[in-house]
């Protein structure tokens, strides 16, 4: 561990997604995604960490961590289960939610699109049909007209990189298809509705009065592409560009850069982003392949470099890397939305953590403007194609009881929370301590 300090206002929270940990939900493209038996450990997200009926219990472990802010996502399927049909009910207990994290000290970021989607927008064509967006545009302004009395701080879309790379051109996520050119006018779709969002959700408040300050950005999933062979190296600015910087210019600017069409999109030129927000985990090394079903390349991982339960490269470095190419490209402030590992055992989730902090106080240090950062995530939940078998939490969740136990990491990070430093005090103490209670955990 490498010790840190930061500033009184930089905030620290977790961060999690509705279909991940709420269970109970049919209506939307995961659920189907499970029934149809694409999870590689067979589990499914109607279980997942049971959050819905869980609020109040959870939002006891934010306050037993002491985070200043948490980022949630909302179930579209929940609140729109048919099209144009609104549920107050899902809406009462979103607004419930919202207003528990407000009272509690705890500021909200919403997260409008966090990969899953109400099955019957999939089966009107989803994003690759004309005037959807349109759909979903009206879904997001019923929202924000119901919870930007208590929501100031807004994402978009998670992860829309990620989004079209598995479920469009890759084929691994729902719809579960496999086209480059359709990807890239998924692509264009989502630059183009994000920009009607970011004026939607600056109009809505403002008509209305709402307080705070609003912000609004996306959550961008940024890798280290690096390659080693001089092919390598040149496939890797292709992967960057195609899966980093194409979506930062186009949810940042609004542009739609080659080899995006422009077709429908009617904008001006101008910036469509209050901050930018990173959700980092690992890096790559990017080699070639003669094949065309990988898209000629592979990604590989340093043998070198400690490896979390996925397999990823632990990279700290890379955060500093990121953040400091975007700020100096975009000058927005940063919020680190998304930084995790998957480690059961709890043995390298402290270092991970600490390690990271350290840089992030390193760029902060040389001036870029990171104010906050979000750790993926409170506790176990479903991970997507991992199901039940990835550990990213500072909770431990048994899926079959629903019991919440929390790690020594847990312990750590509520310390940095309130301190806002990791000091050799700090860590010496850390290492004399062993697992906790939710009751012991400050």
């Amino acid at each position: 561990m490498v010790t840190f300090k930061l500033n009184d206002e930089f905030m620290f929270g977790t961060a999690t997604a509705s279909t991940q940990i709420e269970g109970g939900d049919t209506g939307n493209t995961w659920y189907k995604w499970c029934e149809e038996g694409r999870i590689k450990d067979s589990s499914s997200c109607i279980t997942a960490c049971d959050h819905w009926n869980r609020v109040e219990e959870d939002t006891e472990l934010l306050k037993d961590l002491g985070v200043q802010t948490h980022r949630m996502s909302l179930e579209w399927s929940r609140i729109e289960p048919s099209r144009g049909q609104f549920s107050e009910e899902a809406m009462k207990h979103y607004r419930d939610e919202i207003k528990l994290l407000v009272d509690s000290n705890i500021k909200p970021l919403v997260t409008l699109h966090h990969f899953s989607e109400p099955i019957w927008f999939h089966d009107m064509g989803g994003w690759k049909k004309p005037g959807n967006a349109d759909i979903f545009i009206e879904y997001a302004k019923y929202v924000v007209e119901n919870l930007g009395d208590l929501v100031s701080d807004w994402v978009t879309f998670n992860e829309p990189n990620v989004y079209v790379d598995f479920g469009y051109v890759i084929g691994i996520f729902p719809p579960g298809e496999r086209s480059l050119s359709d990807g890239l006018k998924v692509t264009a779709e989502l630059i183009n509705t994000h920009v009607k969002l970011y004026n939607l959700i600056h109009k809505i408040r403002k008509q209305r009065e709402f307080k705070g300050k609003t912000m609004v950005g996306t959550a961008m999933h940024l890798r280290i592409f690096d390659g080693i062979s001089t092919t390598g190296k040149m496939i890797a600015k292709v992967v960057d560009y195609l899966f980093n910087e194409m979506f930062m210019e186009g949810m940042t600017l609004g542009r739609l850069m080659f080899p995006l069409s422009q077709k429908g999109s009617t904008h001006k030129k101008g910036r469509y982003a209050d901050f930018l927000g990173i959700n980092y985990y690992t890096r790559n090394i990017v080699e070639f392949v003669f094949d065309p079903s990988l898209y000629f390349h592979e990604l590989v991982c340093d043998k070198d470099l400690t490896k979390s339960d996925l397999g990823w490269d632990i990279y700290p470095e890379g955060i500093y890397k990121v953040c400091k190419k975007y700020y100096e490209k975009y000058k927005l402030p940063i919020y680190i939305t998304e930084n995790g590992i998957s480690d059961k055992n709890d043995n390298k989730r402290p270092d991970f953590i600490a390690n990271h902090l350290s840089y992030i106080s390193k760029a902060i240090k040389e001036g870029i403007p990171i104010e906050r950062y979000y750790y993926w995530t409170l506790m176990d939940n479903f991970e997507w194609l991992e199901g039940e078998s990835t550990n990213f939490g500072l909770y431990d969740c048994n899926f079959r009881t629903q019991e919440r136990t929390p790690r020594k990491s847990a312990r750590l990070y509520a310390q940095i929370c309130r301190r806002k430093e990791l000091t050799e005090e700090m860590i010496e103490d850390f290492k004399n301590y062993g697992r906790t209670t939710i009751k012991t955990i400050r």
